[in-house]
C-alpha cells in the first residue's frame, strides 16, 4: 500500500546505475537523458514512451503481431518489453522504479540506464535484431536464415540509429 505523502514533499529517490539518488520527482515526460551529478549523461525511458521512439512504426507493428504477452497490464508488445529485453541483458545498468502509485508524477514505469540515449537506442536495435534473428532461426527455410544474416552483416546500428533519430528530429527534451 502506498504511504500517505504531504503535497510539495519530495519524492522517493531512485539509485541510479552510478549510485547517484536522484528524486522521482526530477524525471519528467519529455526528459530522454539526464545529466547527473556524477558526470555522465543517462537515458531515460517511461512507460508511456512509444516503442517508436526506438523503432520505425511498420517493425513496431510487425513485433507487436508476432510477440503474445502474457500480461494482463501489458496486454501488447511495447516499451516495457523493449526495456526488459534491455533490463535482462544489462542488470547492473538498468534502475527501474514503478511508480503507479504515485499521482504526481504522470508515468507508472521509469527506467534510467548508464548509457545515454544514443547508446541505449543502439542496444535497443541490436537486441530487437537478435530478437528477430532467434525468430527467423526456428523457421524451416534455411534460406530465409542466410538471408536475414546477409542483410544484418550489411546493417550498420550505430548509422540507422543515426539516421533514424535524424528524420525524427529527435533532441533530448522531445515529448512523445
Amino acid at each position: 500500500m502506498a504511504e500517505p505523502r504531504v503535497p510539495g514533499e519530495p519524492s522517493e529517490a531512485l539509485e541510479l546505475p552510478c549510485g547517484e539518488q536522484v528524486p522521482i520527482g526530477e524525471f519528467d515526460l519529455g526528459m530522454r537523458e539526464f545529466d547527473c551529478d556524477c558526470g555522465s549523461t543517462h537515458g531515460v525511458v517511461m512507460d508511456v514512451h512509444p516503442p517508436d521512439r526506438f523503432l520505425p512504426e511498420f517493425l513496431v507493428e510487425v513485433l507487436q503481431e508476432a510477440i503474445e504477452t502474457t500480461s494482463a497490464e501489458m496486454p501488447e508488445f511495447g516499451t516495457p518489453h523493449l526495456l526488459g529485453i534491455v533490463l535482462e541483458e544489462f542488470p547492473d545498468q538498468v534502475a527501474s522504479h514503478d511508480a503507479t502509485e504515485d499521482q504526481d508524477v504522470g508515468f507508472a514505469m521509469l527506467w534510467v540506464t548508464d548509457f545515454d540515449s544514443q547508446k541505449l537506442h543502439e542496444l535497443i536495435v541490436e537486441l530487437v535484431i537478435e530478437l528477430m534473428e532467434h525468430a527467423v532461426s526456428h523457421a524451416e527455410d534455411t534460406t530465409a536464415l542466410t538471408e536475414f544474416e546477409q542483410q544484418m552483416h550489411e546493417f550498420d546500428v550505430a548509422e540507422f540509429v543515426d539516421q533514424y533519430r535524424s528524420q525524427r528530429d529527435l533532441s533530448e527534451h522531445d515529448v512523445y
